[in-house]
C-alpha cells in the first residue's frame, strides 16, 4: 500500500485530478462539502442527494461513475454527518467507509479529498493518521497457515490524500508515522493469530532477534538456566508443566542520550494457557493462543520504534512460556519464591500471568527506568468490567503516577485505542492475604482485575509504574475472530509524546 500527500492544484482544481476514484464528503440535510461542490458542475452530486440515494449520515457511501467535466473515473460520496462541525467520530466513520469501498474497487489508484483540516478539535496530522490506519486495517489479512491462499484482493493500491499546500508537510510526516504504526500493528496481529504450536516462546525469541538485526536493537534472550540463576521462582513455576522451554527476552532501543533513563515496556508472553492444573473449560480454549498479546504488542511497538527513530531510550522485557498441565506442573497450594524474595501461595494455577510478570517487574529495576508499563491479557474480570472497548489502566495514586496515567489516557484518546483508569487501593490488598506465604496469587472473584493489579503493584515500589489489562481489547471472538493489534497505537503515541517533551 502506497500513500502520498498531494496539495490541490490551483490550475486544474479537483475536476482535473486524474485517478481511478476520488472520495469526497457530503453532509446530512442534502448538503455538499466544498470539495463535492467543486465536482458538481453538471449537478449529478446534487441530484444524488436530492433523490435520497445517500443520506449524508456518517459512513454512508454512494459510488458515481463518469461525471461530466470530472477527470476521475469514479466519484465516491461519503457521509460526514452534521454540517455544523465534522466530529472525530464521524470522520473516523467516513475514512473507514472509504477504506472498505477502496479495498474492493477495480482501480489501482484512488484519491481521498475529505476535510483533513476541518475535524473538530483535531489537527491535520491526526486526520491523516486516522485515514492511513483505517485503510491498512481494511487491507489486513492472515492466511499464513492456509494451504490455499485467499485470492489477492483487487482494490486500490496507491492512495493520494489531498490537503492544502500549507498543511502538506505536516500531512507527509503524519502519513509516514501512521505507516510505521500500521506495520507494528500488523506484526502484533500476525503473532497473535499464529497457531500456538508455531508461535512458541522460542518463536517469539526469534522474532525479537530478527527485529534487533533489522533495526540495530540490543537483544538478549535468557534460557532456563539463566532464569534459574536469577532465582525467578515465580516465573519458573508456570513453565514447569510444559515441554516447551521458557524464554526471557530483553530488547533495547537506544534513541536517546546514553544517560537518559529508559521507558520500559513489559509484555506478558503466555503462548498458550490451558490454566494448568486449574484447567480451563474446553469451550473457546483455542483463544488462549492470544494470551501472549502483551508480548506481541511490545514486539509490534519495537518494530514501529525502529521505523520512527524516536529520540528516547526504550527497553522491552518479555517473559514467555506455556502454562500446561502435567505431572511436573505447579499445584494449587504450592508456595514459590519470587525473584524479589517474596513468597507466593498459588491458589489457582490459571492466575499465571501475574506470576511471570512479577519476576519481570523485579528484573527491570536494574535499568533504573523513568517509567515502566506492563501490558497483559491478565483477567477475565477486566472484560466483565469494561467490555471490549477500553483497556483497563491501573496505577498508584500520587503525582508521578497520576501524570503517567494521564499521559497514557491521552495517548489512547489521540489514537482511538482508549483506556479507562481503574482504582488501586490498600483495601483491595487485603484480599491477597495468605496464611502460609507473603501473599496469595488470587484475591477471589470481587474486583478480580483490581486485585491482580494490586498483586503486581507489590513488585513495583522502586519506580513509577502502570499496568494495562488488555484482556478485553487484544482480540475479537466469533466470526471476526482475530488479534486487534491493540495497544500498539496507544503505546506508540505515548512514546512519541514523551520523545517530543509532552
Amino acid at each position: 500500500m502506497d500513500f502520498s500527500i498531494k496539495p490541490i492544484e490551483a490550475k486544474t482544481g479537483l475536476q482535473g485530478v486524474k485517478t481511478g476514484c476520488i472520495a469526497v464528503g457530503v453532509f446530512e440535510d442534502k448538503k455538499l462539502s466544498a470539495v463535492a461542490k467543486a465536482l458538481d458542475g453538471k449537478g449529478a452530486i446534487t441530484a444524488a442527494l436530492k433523490s435520497g440515494d445517500i443520506t449524508g449520515k456518517a459512513g454512508s457511501t454512494l459510488l458515481l461513475r463518469g461525471l461530466d467535466g470530472v477527470a476521475a473515473e469514479r466519484v465516491l460520496l461519503v457521509g460526514l454527518g452534521s454540517e455544523e462541525s465534522v466530529s472525530d467520530k464521524n470522520f473516523q466513520s467516513a475514512v473507514q467507509a472509504v477504506a472498505r469501498v477502496f479495498s474492493g474497487l477495480g482501480a489501482n489508484e484512488g484519491t481521498i479529498a475529505l476535510p483533513f483540516e476541518d475535524v473538530k478539535n483535531r489537527d491535520v496530522s491526526w486526520a491523516v493518521r486516522c485515514a492511513v490506519l483505517a485503510i491498512r486495517e481494511a487491507n489486513y489479512r492472515f492466511d499464513q497457515t492456509k494451504s490455499k491462499k485467499e485470492p489477492e484482493k483487487g482494490g486500490v493500491k496507491k492512495i493520494s490524500l489531498l490537503t492544502s499546500a500549507t498543511a502538506a508537510n505536516a500531512a507527509k510526516t503524519a502519513a509516514a508515522q501512521a505507516a510505521a504504526v500500521a506495520n507494528g500493528v500488523a506484526l502484533t496481529k500476525d503473532l497473535g493469530n499464529l497457531a500456538p504450536n508455531i508461535c512458541t516462546p522460542t518463536y517469539l525469541a526469534g522474532v525479537a532477534k530478527k527485529l534487533a538485526k533489522d533495526y540495530k536493537f540490543g537483544v538478549e534472550v535468557l534460557d532456563r538456566k539463566q532464569i534459574e540463576a536469577l532465582k525467578m521462582g515465580s516465573f519458573l513455576s508456570v513453565t514447569k508443566g510444559s515441554d516447551e522451554p521458557p524464554k526471557f527476552i530483553v530488547l533495547k532501543y537506544n534513541g536517546g542520550k546514553p544517560k537518559d533513563a529508559p521507558v520500559v515496556l513489559v509484555g506478558k508472553g503466555i503462548t498458550f494457557d490451558t490454566g494448568g492444573i486449574s484447567l480451563k473449560p474446553g469451550a473457546n480454549m483455542d483463544e488462549m493462543k492470544y494470551d501472549m498479546c502483551g508480548a506481541a504488542s511490545v514486539l509490534g511497538t519495537f518494530r514501529t520504534l525502529g521505523e520512527l527513530g524516536l529520540k528516547l531510550n526504550v527497553v522491552g522485557v518479555i517473559p514467555t512460556c506455556e502454562n500446561m498441565p502435567s505431572g511436573r506442573a505447579s499445584k494449587p497450594g504450592d508456595i514459590v519464591t519470587s525473584m524479589s524474595g517474596q513468597t507466593i501461595e498459588i491458589l489457582n494455577t490459571d492466575a499465571e500471568g501475574r506470576l511471570i510478570l512479577c519476576d519481570a517487574l523485579t528484573y527491570v529495576e536494574r535499568f533504573k527506568p523513568a517509567v515502566v508499563v506492563d501490558i497483559a491479557t491478565l483477567t477475565g474480570a477486566c472484560v466483565t468490567a469494561l467490555g471490549h472497548h477500553n483497556t483497563g489502566l491501573f496505577t498508584r495514586h500520587d503525582d508521578a503516577h497520576d501524570a503517567l496515567a494521564s499521559a497514557l489516557l491521552a495517548a489512547g484518546k489521540e489514537t482511538g485505542d482508549t483506556a479507562w483508569r481503574m482504582p488501586i487501593e490498600d483495601a483491595y490488598q487485603e484480599q491477597l492475604k495468605s496464611n502460609f506465604a507473603d501473599m496469595a496469587n488470587i484475591g477471589g472473584p470481587p474486583g478480580g482485575s483490581i486485585t491482580a493489579a494490586c498483586f503486581l503493584e507489590r513488585y513495583t515500589k522502586k519506580y513509577t509504574w502502570a499496568h494495562l489489562d488488555i484482556a478485553g481489547t487484544a482480540w475479537k471472538s466469533g466470526a471476526a475472530k482475530g488479534a486487534t493489534g491493540r495497544p500498539v497505537p496507544l503505546l506508540t503515541a505515548f512514546l512519541m509524546n514523551r520523545a517530543n517533551g509532552k
